[in-house]
């Protein structure tokens, strides 16, 4: 496989798993074998949002705006009276910005986004104006918005570029790791003028990510493998967001270090590594046909003691506050296989 066509497989997986946090399946599911390939795409949409930064950017992506040119808007934006920024017409192009928005009190001001923008409930009556693949430019422009939020790793760079050429305010929803779904939520509050519900939920959120990190940074490290995708099998790396995820549970990765945020792997490998744990998410946190049958290797601790997890993939792989919570149970999870194995001696490297 040539250089290009991987980087292209890895860009599409990180919409994979971004979009399954960003959709209630992996993307959508109209029809099977388009479903089957949304859904890759979908948990790559938030899950990837963070590793997709650290990936080949999305092709087009040099005709994006500059940075100064981006802080110049939002300094722009954020001079209004709030009166004025509560009522501001806003395009969100990413199912997680859409989340956020309604989150800090804002989801009345959005009158567009893209697919799979799914939650809460409401968000589901917005118009959509395209997907993670192409944008409707005209439409866009024909709905004048006051400001377009565009996922900066997320969104076809081309597309970005011809809205920048119609006078369109552009400005990124750019978290790579946790800590920063905080900061979004503190900059869509001064986005939109409401600051006073920003501001509380960002340090609720916060305090609990505090709280996980003091809760499991001196547990003894559980072998864990993360089966991203099952066909081909994939996982996480590095600064993944589902990896960030494994760390602050305080789960080995064996594939931690791997050169890519989302490698491919080969079964041989994964069995040799003798996880003790193995999380699988899936849409809803339910089983789905096309995830591995784990149980046939009985000769892995994992599979053997039954300590196979499937946290809910529209959650994790969501870079929104909403996420925290079913990583705390996923944590809870891993806690529960770390006593039963009573790990309090090193594992081996």
């Amino acid at each position: 496989m040539t250089a290009t066509k991987q980087n292209k497989l890895v860009w599409l997986l990180m919409w994979v798993v971004a979009l399954a946090l960003n959709t209630p399946s992996v993307y959508a599911q109209n029809e099977t074998a388009k479903s089957k390939s949304a859904d890759a795409n979908v948990a790559v949409d938030d899950a990837l949002g963070s590793e997709v930064n650290n990936a080949p950017s999305n092709p087009g992506n040099s005709g994006q705006p500059k940075i100064s040119e981006i802080d110049a808007i939002f300094d722009e934006i954020t001079q209004l009276s709030k009166d004025k920024r509560q009522k501001l017409r806003i395009i969100a192009l990413a199912p997680h910005i859409v989340e956020s928005l309604f989150e800090v009190g804002a989801g009345q001001q959005v009158i567009a986004t893209t697919a799979h923008a799914d939650y809460p409930e409401a968000a589901k009556d917005i118009l959509k104006i395209g997907n993670y693949a192409r944008l409707q430019i005209e439409k866009i422009v024909q709905l004048q918005p006051d400001v377009v939020i565009a996922w900066k790793t997320g969104n076809p760079g081309d597309d970005l570029a011809r809205l920048k050429q119609y006078k369109i305010k552009v400005i990124y929803s750019n978290p790579t790791t946790l800590s920063q779904v905080g900061d979004e939520l503190l900059m869509l509050g001064q986005l939109t003028g409401r600051e006073d519900v920003a501001e509380p939920a960002a340090s609720q959120y916060r305090e609990q990510l505090d709280m996980l990190k003091a809760r499991y940074a001196k547990k003894a490290p559980m072998r864990t493998f993360y089966e991203l995708w099952s066909r081909p099998l994939r996982t996480v790396a590095n600064n993944a967001w589902p990896q960030q995820q494994l760390a602050l549970c305080g789960a080995k990765n064996p594939f931690a270090n791997a050169s890519d945020d989302y490698p491919s792997v080969g079964l041989e490998q994964v069995l040799v590594t003798l996880p003790q744990v193995i999380i699988q998410p899936t849409q809803h946190a339910s089983d789905t046909p096309d995830a591995l049958n784990w149980a046939q290797w009985q000769h892995i601790p994992a599979a053997k003691n039954g300590f196979i997890f499937h946290p809910n993939a529209d959650k994790v792989h969501r870079m929104t506050s909403r996420m925290l919570d079913e990583v705390a149970l996923m944590c809870e999870q891993i806690d529960k296989a770390r006593q039963f194995y009573q790990t309090d001696t090193p594992l081996p490297h």
